[in-house]
């Protein structure tokens, strides 16, 4: 397949592609974050960086040879944790520059595939208007069933679909439940929660423990009326998540993002997409 993919991120598509034995001719990436184009470069060196996505109209890609087009735009604007600006705020609008490039694609090549993913929690207006402008209602799928994270999520695609009465509807069934806890998943010590929260790009930018008796950072937390991020006693100390199990939160193997800070590792992993979860939907792709 040649593929096009949108807020790139670190890669998730590309990786899941290769995981369910989908072979990639060109991959062209649109991602404007350096740690991110990075960590992709370094598994898949052949990644073609095309740079800023409202730039597209400039960019040297065969269109009518693009078999998949994938974006995850930003959702900092239609997330229960941001400010709710909604689909037309200053970063979940570039959603609008994936429907332009997606039509731009369709005109030469109307069987183009496609996946949008965006958040749970966005309204139902914005929901609505997405989908409009898709053409297709999106299937709700949480990374809960395959991972030990609650995320929520919403995912539009044509990679499979159906009629209803009214709508067209995205047609991905529900992965089966794999059972894993937020326990199976630690390097080391105890967990309360039996599922993790779902992990925020803002949540990991260090390396976070204090003594257990004084619990500082929850504390913190909850003063500010924010979600307590994911903690795990462990001896003598309470920690936030390392970032092995920040890699398995999301589905990666261990050592995946290895050639990156913890920081950086937790800003991608954080904003990304759940690697069983695009591997799911792309099973769906007909060979």
């Amino acid at each position: 397949m040649n593929v096009v993919s949108l807020f790139n991120g670190m890669n998730t598509g590309r990786q899941a592609l290769e995981n369910v034995g989908i072979k990639v001719n060109k991959y062209y990436s649109s991602e404007i974050k350096p740690y991110a184009i990075e960590l992709t470069q370094h598994h898949f060196p052949d990644t073609i960086q095309v740079g800023d996505v409202t730039k597209w109209k400039e960019w040297d890609i065969d269109w009518k040879s693009i078999d998949l087009i994938l974006s995850g735009s930003p959702c900092q604007d239609l997330s229960a944790a941001g400010k709710r600006a909604g689909i037309n705020g200053s970063r979940s609008s570039l959603f609008f520059v994936f429907v332009e490039i997606l039509e731009h694609i369709k005109k030469l090549n109307p069987k183009v595939l496609f996946l949008q993913e965006n958040v749970g929690s966005a309204s139902k207006l914005d929901v609505g208007i997405m989908s409009r402008a898709l053409g297709v209602y999106p299937v709700r799928i949480n990374s809960k069933l395959v991972t030990a994270q609650l995320r929520d999520r919403y995912y539009w695609s044509n990679i499979k679909t159906k009629e209803t009465m009214f709508d067209i509807v995205t047609d991905i069934p529900q992965p089966k439940d794999l059972g894993i806890m937020f326990k199976d998943i630690i390097t080391g010590g105890y967990v309360e929660r039996v599922k993790a929260n779902a992990m925020l790009q803002s949540d990991y930018k260090q390396f976070v423990k204090c003594p257990i008796k004084e619990d500082i950072l929850i504390k913190k937390r909850i003063s500010k009326g924010k979600q307590t991020p994911n903690l795990i006693q462990d001896n003598e100390i309470v920690r936030t998540v390392n970032q092995i199990e920040m890699e398995r939160l999301q589905g990666f193997s261990d050592g995946y993002t290895s050639i990156l800070s913890k920081a950086k590792a937790g800003s991608l992993l954080g904003d990304g997409w759940t690697l069983p979860i695009i591997e799911h939907i792309f099973n769906f792709i007909e060979r």
